[in-house]
């Protein structure tokens, strides 16, 4: 009988059997084992297309009656798989460099019979003649344009395998690792795996108490989970967290050695110039504790005066610190109507009253809105709220809200 087990370094499932069993087996089951697994020459098995969650894969290998002989092997750090990868990638270029070497000599040869022909121009224009020897040499001809015409498909493939080649040797340069906002990103993930862990942990010790003391858990499909189940998922969800805060750890000390968190909400104001990795240089409009939102200033088209939010990692440098003043003034008088439109159509969703004025805000009250237009003083509700004036980080835009819709000033 096979066996079904997991490979920690390559966290894949893999599945082992013999040639024998598996040509005894089903059409059908042959086509589900290839839809979930792959042929590894290197491991001599089947190894699991999933690499995070292998339920499917576990599933069609106890369908198959396989032993489960449990996991092989240690788990990498992240730094290790990170190594192994780049290992690969720096082989794969070489191997693809290779490759589009051999494509290019094998075009040169395939097109040298034609270069060498077409030196004498009668034989390129030389007519069709219908005789043994006029055939012999159309064939011939012939023959000779259609290896040149496959010496451009080898050109192709040359081109192919160096783009594949430069692909992998990106990868085992590791770039990323010196990219401040894709280092953030990726913190951020292990930020919330580890939360997530954490949170995993403390229900299944919740639920193996309950166990312990006598209680009977089932699962959705009405079997009893045991105690050692639930230890059994402890254990691999404390493989992870550790996984996790270890790779937590060297993205940080990644981040640290190209300067770290240079910029933060203490250091970049709205107002300020900025200069982006992506855009350039760009007008911040917005500051919060994680990310910053700017504007557009260099930009045509479309992108003129577009919005877009990045994190402080994305700032390259402070170009022109300017602070902006809050220069907002109140738009509205007592009596205003302000509306609420719909997006299909712009007409009247909801609209409220201006019934008391500051500084700095505004009150309002709903009023009725019949065939498409408010009523001034008809109020339907008793309830009045205060408003603060904003302005949109999105858009030139400065007024109230109402459940995030932007409320506007009536005109007939």
């Amino acid at each position: 009988m096979g066996k079904f087990l997991l490979n920690k370094e390559t966290q894949k499932i893999e599945m082992h059997f013999d040639k024998q069993e598996y040509l005894a087996l089903s059409d059908e089951q042959k086509r589900e084992i290839k839809s979930r697994f792959l042929w590894s020459r290197t491991a001599g098995a089947w190894v699991s297309r999933s690499k995070n969650n292998h339920y499917w894969a576990k599933e069609l290998a106890k369908k198959l009656n396989l032993e489960d002989a449990g996991a092989t092997g240690e788990r990498l750090s992240y730094e290790e798989e990170l190594n192994k990868k780049a290992e690969k990638a720096e082989a794969r270029s070489e191997r693809y460099e290779e490759y589009a070497d051999n494509a290019q000599k094998r075009a040169k040869n395939m097109q040298s019979v034609f270069n060498e022909c077409r030196k004498d121009w009668s034989w390129v224009t030389q007519p069709n003649i219908n005789s043994s020897r006029g055939r012999a040499f159309t064939r011939s001809r012939e023959k000779i344009i259609s290896r040149y015409r496959q010496g451009f498909e080898e050109y192709r493939k040359s081109d192919y395998f160096r783009d594949r080649a430069e692909t992998a040797r990106q990868t085992a340069d590791k770039k990323q690792l010196r990219n401040p906002v894709y280092l953030h990103n990726r913190i951020k993930e292990c930020k919330r795996n580890i939360a997530k862990f954490e949170k995993d942990i403390i229900y299944y010790e919740e639920q193996l108490y309950k166990i312990e003391n006598g209680e009977v858990i089932k699962n959705y499909q009405g079997e009893e989970i045991t105690a050692e189940q639930y230890q059994n998922w402890i254990n691999d969800t404390l493989e992870k967290l550790e996984y996790e805060i270890d790779k937590q750890a060297f993205l940080e000390n990644c981040l640290d050695e190209i300067g770290g968190n240079r910029f933060n909400k203490d250091n970049i104001k709205v107002g300020y110039l900025v200069k982006v990795k992506r855009w350039g240089i760009v007008e911040v409009t917005g500051t919060g504790t994680v990310n910053f939102t700017y504007k557009m200033i260099n930009e045509t088209g479309n992108l003129k005066d577009w919005i877009s939010k990045d994190p402080y990692e994305a700032i390259i440098e402070i170009v022109e610190a300017k602070e902006s003043k809050d220069n907002i003034v109140n738009p509205y008088v007592k009596g205003d109507i302000l509306h609420s439109t719909r997006p299909g159509d712009n007409s009247v969703f909801r609209a409220y009253q201006v019934v008391g004025v500051t500084k700095k805000g505004v009150k309002i009250q709903q009023i009725a809105v019949e065939n498409g237009k408010p009523i001034k003083d008809k109020f339907i509700s008793d309830k009045q709220s205060q408003r603060r004036i904003t302005k949109s980080k999105w858009s030139d835009f400065v007024g109230v809200y109402e459940d995030d819709w932007q409320l506007h000033k009536y005109t007939e």
